[in-house]
């Protein structure tokens, strides 16, 4: 187990969605900081303490990339953990998803991205994206009746 990790940190992942005349885009980043330097993946980040985790949503979204959005609804929680290569943990992540829809703004990398871009959700395997990444882009994308339980 890494010094450093206490115990399951609370994040927020954001499925940032918006219409062109091109069709549906989803907003990525790639990753500036551990863990997953290099990567893409949902902006998103850890919740403050007083802080509700749509307000999270909005905030890491914004910090990251400069857009403002709308928290439209929950999509899925997921537990996102590393293991550090000798049998302990060395990050514990439990993400609380959100499809969320943009207001205003063009995306610039900030804080802790890299890199920004907006992406066809139905062509996103050029940025090898964790298959549970992909799977909540799918859920916020999906027909409502879909998603609906």
């Amino acid at each position: 187990m890494t010094d450093a990790f206490i115990g399951p940190k609370p994040g927020v992942g954001v499925v940032v969605r918006k219409s062109t005349p091109d069709g549906d885009r989803v907003l990525l980043v790639r990753r500036a900081k551990p863990p997953h330097a290099g990567k893409w993946s949902l902006p998103g980040g850890h919740q403050e303490l007083g802080e509700t985790v749509r307000e999270t949503a909005a905030r890491e979204v914004y910090e990251e990339t400069g857009l403002t959005v709308t928290v439209a609804e929950f999509l899925d929680v997921i537990d996102a953990i590393t293991p550090d290569g000798e049998g302990g943990t060395a990050y514990h992540y439990t993400l609380i998803d959100f499809a969320a829809d943009w207001v205003s703004g063009e995306p610039v990398a900030a804080s802790d991205a890299a890199e920004v871009t907006w992406a066809d959700p139905g062509n996103l395997a050029e940025f090898a994206l964790w298959r549970e990444t992909l799977r909540v882009i799918g859920l916020a994308f999906a027909p409502r009746t879909e998603r609906d339980p």
